[in-house]
Formats: C-alpha cells, sequence, structure tokens
C-alpha cells in the first residue's frame, strides 16, 4: 500500500491515480478516502492526478491514540504535500474534510495550492458560543460522543440516515451507500473517532479563512442535517476573500455520493475556470 510515516510515526495510507493538474480530496468523519470513489474516478477519467488519504486513525491509516486534532491533521496533509511535491493542486474538502483543507492553508499557505473547494463542510465554528450564536450546543456533541462509545456498529448504521437525507419523507434508499459509509467508518480506530468529534465541532477555522485569497468554491445543500448551512457554507462565503456559495435546494450532507452527477459537474465547472 501507498504511504507515509509522519514525524509521530503515523503511517498515512493514501491513494495517487492518474496524471495532470492534482486534485487533493480530504474526506468526512469517521470515513477514509474511498468515500471519494465518485468522484476520483470521475476526474481521473478527464486527465487530472487523483488523490486521496485515510485520515491519522481513519481506515488504513494507524490507529492513533493521540493527535486527532486539526493542527495534526493539517500537518499530516502537508506532509502529504511535500512527499508528492504537489504543485498548482486543488483542495477538495467535505465536512471534517473541509476544516482540514482550511487549517492547512491557514497553517501552511497556498504556496502548493491553486483553487480549493468545500463541501458540506464545518468552517467557520459548529459549536454555539456567545460570538458564534447560529452554532449547534455543545450537548449536540455529547449525545454523538455517548452513542458512539455505547454502541459504535449500531450508532453507524443509524446516522446514515439523516446523514444522506434518506429520513425525508420519498426518499429513495440506497441501502449500498448506507453500507458503504458503515465499512468505512468501521475500518478506523474508536479512540481517534471519539476524538474527531471534538476536532470538527469546538475548531474555529475564522483566521484560516481570512487567509485563503485563492478562489474558493463554497457547495452546501440546505436540507444539510448534519452541518445545518446557516452557521456553515453561508457563514465561511461571507468570511472568504474569493468565495463563490453554490446552495443546492433539498440536497444533503452526503451530496457527493447521492447528486453525485451534479457535483461533479459544478466542480469541473469550476476546475476549468
Amino acid at each position: 500500500m501507498d504511504g507515509i510515516k509522519t514525524k509521530d510515526g503515523t503511517e498515512i495510507y493514501y491513494k495517487d491515480w492518474g496524471a495532470g493538474q492534482p486534485i487533493v480530496f480530504s474526506h468526512g468523519w469517521p470515513l477514509t478516502a474511498d468515500d471519494w470513489d465518485g468522484q476520483m474516478l470521475h476526474f481521473g477519467q478527464r486527465g487530472y492526478r487523483v488523490i486521496a488519504h485515510d485520515r491519522r486513525g481513519h481506515g488504513r491509516s494507524t490507529q492513533t491514540w493521540d493527535g486527532n486534532e486539526m493542527d495534526t491533521y493539517a500537518d499530516d496533509l502537508a506532509a502529504l504535500f511535500e512527499k508528492l511535491d504537489l504543485n498548482d493542486a486543488i483542495l477538495v474538502g467535505h465536512s471534517t474534510g473541509g476544516g482540514e483543507v482550511a487549517r492547512y492553508l491557514g497553517r501552511h499557505g497556498a504556496k502548493r495550492v491553486a483553487k480549493a473547494v468545500l463541501i458540506s463542510s464545518v468552517p467557520p465554528l459548529m459549536l454555539k458560543t456567545e460570538k458564534n450564536p447560529a452554532g449547534q450546543p455543545r450537548s449536540a456533541f455529547d449525545s454523538l460522543r455517548e452513542a458512539l462509545a455505547a454502541n459504535r456498529p449500531q450508532f453507524y448504521k443509524d446516522i446514515t440516515l439523516p446523514f444522506y437525507g434518506y429520513n425525508r419523507p420519498g426518499a429513495k434508499i440506497s441501502e449500498g451507500i448506507r453500507e458503504h459509509w458503515w465499512l468505512q467508518g468501521m475500518m478506523g480506530g474508536v479512540k481517534a473517532h471519539y476524538d474527531c468529534i471534538k476536532a470538527f465541532s469546538e475548531t474555529d477555522f475564522t483566521e484560516d479563512l481570512k487567509k485563503m485569497d485563492m478562489p474558493v468554491l463554497v457547495m452546501h445543500g440546505d436540507d444539510d442535517q448534519i452541518v445545518p448551512i446557516d452557521a456553515a457554507g453561508r457563514m465561511s462565503a461571507k468570511i472568504l476573500k474569493n468565495a463563490t456559495l453554490k446552495v443546492y435546494p433539498g440536497f444533503p450532507h452526503g451530496m457527493p455520493a447521492t447528486n453525485a452527477e451534479q457535483i461533479n459537474a459544478d466542480l469541473l465547472a469550476f476546475f476549468k475556470k
């Protein structure tokens, strides 16, 4: 398997396919690089080099006990960029991966990056605070931690329903998509997944967003039940210097899978600008 070893000895698995301008994908919690299969095949067939890694503690990477927070995630991504010597890259992050993208650019700069995309992403801050009244209360994330600790396999089955909007009336449910989510989740380490809830919910990415001056496409469904659009996509688009906000009526959090044809077409249009 392809992989890199970070400074603390963590093995980070990655996929690197095709040739051309690199697109680097960062996945959501608690998934793996495989969540991007529908995008990697699509863009690899269209002349792009497509790269995705399993975040530490996730998938085929080391099941870490420590370092399960955004600064280290960003440093791991930087190590991957250095190892592959990537330049003029397009960074694409979904959900927690959007936070990883923002923190990487805020922490390591954009010298290797031409454009970025935030899909259903957690920035600027998910947690409700005095300065962020539109966020979600800490109790919501405590409930996620409690459910994960009590029965992770069942929790991961249950959460696929709101994740993909399959709990909505008339939803066309794909059991394959649900099972793929569950399989990816169960490949990772329970401690890393537990810690990552704090990382994606309590990290404030406001200053990272302010540093991002490259073109950024912000894509968000207005029926996102996991990362509600008002405190996330719409707020990020206001903070970013050079953002294009694209709102998808009725689309769920997992829209890169449920609505891949539309998402891929819009991504390609942005890449070609």
